[in-house]
């Protein structure tokens, strides 16, 4: 009786381990299709100016573009923005609090632009920088950084390196 009982048990195991390869499979499948993420540095606005504390405040915009035929979710950007190949610091897009449906979903062949508040701090590095972007001159951005792209059975971070 024993030995009957050990065996149903260890089949179980079995049976339950099999079903979580199986689950790990299945949305492995999507990793590849996620990795397909596009994305382009969009546009860049200055939207104010503290000039007694030296910072500005940017809008920075990523244009991500679905071109697989898996829907996803951007859950995460942490990216570095340079100004005319310059760091001028790090800033980060989440929604890492939203449930995935309340998420900008990103259908096949969908590009949205997704909005990113930026703070930039005066530095002695970025005067020069600063001062181009506050008085609105033409500036070339551009980052790197990493993008977390979600499915209903995967997330994929993937790293990007963009510019205008």
């Amino acid at each position: 009786m024993v030995f009957r009982s050990r065996t149903i048990l260890y089949v179980a195991i079995a049976a339950l381990l099999a079903m979580l390869g199986g689950f790990t499979w299945y949305a492995s499948m999507d990793n590849p299709k996620l990795e397909m993420v596009d994305l382009k540095i969009g546009t860049v606005k200055l939207v104010s100016e503290n000039t007694i504390e030296g910072k500005a405040k940017l809008d920075v915009g990523f244009v991500i573009k679905n071109p697989s035929d898996k829907t996803f979710t951007v859950s995460r950007i942490d990216y570095e923005l340079f100004a005319n190949d310059v760091s001028i610091g790090k800033g980060g897009y989440s929604t890492e609090d939203i449930a995935m449906p309340g998420r900008a979903a990103f259908y096949p062949n969908a590009e949205i632009e997704l909005p990113s508040s930026f703070t930039l701090t005066r530095t002695t590095e970025n005067s020069q920088q600063y001062t181009a972007i506050t008085t609105e001159s033409p500036v070339v951005y551009s980052a790197k950084g990493i993008i977390v792209v979600e499915s209903a059975w995967s997330l994929v971070e993937k790293e990007f390196k963009t510019s205008q």
